[in-house]
């Protein structure tokens, strides 16, 4: 009897998913070593593509056993058409002056191994980038007017959709079903069979009569065998399908701030350090939570909500009012995104550079508005000179707790760093 094994499992083809989720776990820190030496060597816009890195042989070598030095042994090696007895086998030659990464100017001597060249796909990539990096202080303020819904296994159903079948509970039902239809005509049928195997052998005393005996069994046998057959190997009756049930499921709101200062005192330098903070900052949203709403925020003398294209790529400028992002962003929070139903983030990045007059009301704005309502509230300075409004800031952190941080950035190399110290979890290490 031919039967087809049909191979449904989430895996697919891909057989080796599972070990290369062990070896992830396996030498983790030497990934994470990898990943963080290869953003030294990409642009900021580049990030969200895979990597191929390099791993020592000498960190993913196996414990084994051995015979210690010394001492007599007899080896066979197969294939061995060169030496005998009493030689003595030089040892074979590494590349590259020994280091074996195929790196290094040439050399006479040394040896070595290469490395083990291993490729993290875009995802993976990502998730060990962001691996240690969270919001902080993200609670469940108050479930969503929309709740999330979560699908759930709920046994199985009498219809669904093809890729929900379930192959082994389908034939286990067709064979217990042609098992209760076909019972008692397979009965019968044993029956007769023996009784015309009786008869055969051991004669009727009337010919007539034996004739007649057995062209009535072989009859019945005949319809018997019919019936057998009539009955389908699989019935749609038989099929089962796995059934998922959607329930639903606490969800946290969030909404981040992203405040940039596009002033006439930002150069193109500093704008760029800004923006690869933001675009950073953006990734790490995107990639870790899918319900989360990105408010886009760009000033000079007037503050303006922007799209992400006019964010990260629009020329206008200005002078320098720093308030007017502070008040509109209020503002937004009190019209679209209450404090006691969301978790409202800010980030705000800037030369220092500010009016005068208008740094203590930046603090008096932050300390009295906007801290109250934010989780957690970031300035990344991107200027070394530390003006009037990094002194109000630094006044604001004595007071404000760990809900306010401010870190300053001056290149490209920095920005990482100080985001990863900015968004760490809670309780991890910086």
């Amino acid at each position: 009897m031919f039967q087809q094994i049909i191979d449904r499992r989430l895996s697919g083809k891909n057989k080796s998913i599972g070990n290369r989720e062990r070896f992830l776990r396996r030498y983790k820190d030497q990934i994470k070593g990898a990943v963080r030496r290869a953003i030294d060597g990409r642009g900021i816009r580049d990030l969200e593509r895979g990597e191929d890195i390099r791993i020592p042989k000498k960190d993913i070598s196996e414990p084994v056993f051995h015979h210690g030095q010394g001492g007599q042994r007899d080896m066979v090696h197969p294939g061995n058409q060169e030496y005998v007895a009493g030689d003595r086998i030089k040892r074979p030659k590494g590349g590259g002056a020994g280091g074996g990464s195929g790196k290094g100017q040439a050399s006479d001597s040394g040896e070595g191994e290469d490395d083990f060249v291993f490729s993290l796909s875009k995802e993976e990539f990502m998730q060990v980038f962001f691996e240690d990096l969270a919001l902080p202080h993200l609670i469940r303020t108050q479930l969503a007017e929309t709740p999330e819904w979560k699908s759930h296994r709920a046994g199985f159903t009498n219809d669904g959709t093809p890729n929900n079948l379930h192959v082994v509970r389908s034939m286990r039902g067709a064979l217990g079903r042609r098992i209760a239809l076909g019972n008692d005509s397979r009965r019968e049928l044993r029956e007769l069979e023996a009784q015309l195997d009786a008869l055969r052998h051991h004669p009727h005393p009337t010919e007539v009569m034996a004739d007649h005996e057995i062209g009535r069994i072989e009859a019945r046998i005949t319809e018997l065998r019919s019936r057998l057959e009539r009955i389908p190997f699989l019935d749609p009756i038989d099929l089962r399908f796995r059934s998922r049930v959607k329930v639903p499921v606490p969800t946290s709101k969030a909404v981040m701030f992203c405040v940039m200062d596009v002033s006439g005192s930002m150069d193109e330098g500093r704008k760029e350090l800004s923006k690869r903070f933001f675009i950073l900052l953006y990734l790490f949203l995107t990639k870790h939570y899918e319900k989360i709403d990105i408010v886009f925020i760009r000033h000079h003398t007037q503050a303006q909500e922007v799209d992400e294209q006019g964010f990260f790529h629009s020329t206008e400028t200005g002078g320098t009012v720093v308030s007017s992002a502070l008040v509109l962003m209020e503002e937004i929070i009190r019209a679209r995104y209450p404090s006691d139903q969301w978790n409202i983030y800010g980030a705000q990045a800037s030369d220092g550079d500010n009016w005068h007059h208008d740094s203590g009301r930046c603090r008096e704005l932050l300390q009295n508005k906007i801290l109250p309502l934010c989780r957690y509230f970031a300035y990344v300075q991107v200027a070394e000179p530390e003006q009037n409004l990094w002194d109000e800031y630094v006044r604001l952190a004595e007071v404000s707790g760990p809900h306010f941080a401010m870190r300053k950035v001056t290149s490209a190399d920095q920005i990482y760093p100080v985001f990863r110290d900015l968004f760490k979890k809670e309780g991890a290490a910086a």
